[in-house]
């Protein structure tokens, strides 16, 4: 007899069924009761509030943009010290449009909070890797340096490459501190030091060609900086604030594009 009531209670038991959507959990009760209509409830669930560390890293962050300068070099003085010569003009150190790219890899950044997680200070460390591609069959010789137009060669590839290591220092502005992916902007300044720069070409007759040289550049590069966030898309841009070139060449570099990061 005890065996039977225990399997005619288990027959019976009747548990709620439970669907979730979204934030909503729908439970339906059955009756307790022979004839007894369902029961359905309703609820929502709150989302739990994003609440920012005091300092937030974000490792290895990538740029991808497009590079260019503004040229406002004397090129009738700059043929008279020998630093370019006859036929280059501001024509002739015209950049490929779309093709002159900016690729930045910061190792790493930090956020830290230093009024209520809206106003921050923003740094970190990486490398710009700048390449700016000629229209014009333009040609750096060195020692001493000189830009010289060669029209005897077809160039399929001809541009001058530009690396920095770079030290950025911004203060962010988070206008939705509890969000994970807000909106904010950020202004400031980055230091960079040049340890690479090189000319490479790739011609029919001499196949690919590098030439390793400082090209008279400057060995620091100062530049004004800027990102704006937009949920989940950042925007990036730099200008330097003066001529990449120490002499010869007035050309002040810039750079736009889109940052790929996650802050957590």
């Amino acid at each position: 007899m005890g065996l039977t009531s225990l399997a005619q209670t288990d027959s019976t038991t009747k548990t709620p069924d439970t669907i979730r959507i979204g934030t909503m959990i729908i439970v339906k009760t059955p009756g307790e009761e022979p004839g007894e209509r369902e029961r359905t409830r309703i609820y929502r669930r709150t989302r739990k509030e994003y609440k920012p560390s005091a300092i937030t890293t974000n490792w290895l962050i990538l740029d991808l943009g497009f590079a260019n300068y503004t040229d406002n070099t004397n090129y009738g003085t700059s043929f008279l010290e020998g630093f370019t010569g006859p036929g280059i003009g501001k024509d002739q150190m015209e950049l490929r449009t779309g093709k002159s790219s900016n690729i930045n890899i910061w190792l790493f950044m930090q956020r830290l909070n230093m009024v209520k997680n809206v106003v921050n200070l923003k740094y970190g460390v990486g490398i710009e890797m700048n390449n700016y591609r000629y229209r014009k069959p333009v040609v750096f010789d060195t020692d001493p340096t000189m830009v010289v137009l060669d029209n005897s060669t077809h160039y399929s590839k001809n541009k001058l490459a530009a690396d920095y290591l770079t030290v950025p220092m911004m203060l962010n502005f988070n206008f939705t501190p509890n969000r994970k992916r807000g909106f904010g902007v950020s202004v400031g300044a980055s230091a960079g030091y040049l340890y690479n720069s090189r000319q490479k070409t790739i011609t029919d007759e001499e196949g690919k060609e590098k030439v390793h040289n400082d090209f008279d550049l400057r060995k620091w590069k100062l530049s004004y900086i800027g990102e704006l966030q937009l949920g989940p898309v950042t925007l990036y841009g730099s200008l330097a604030s003066k001529s990449m070139f120490e002499k010869g060449l007035d050309q002040t570099p810039y750079a736009v594009g889109i940052r790929l990061s996650s802050w957590h």
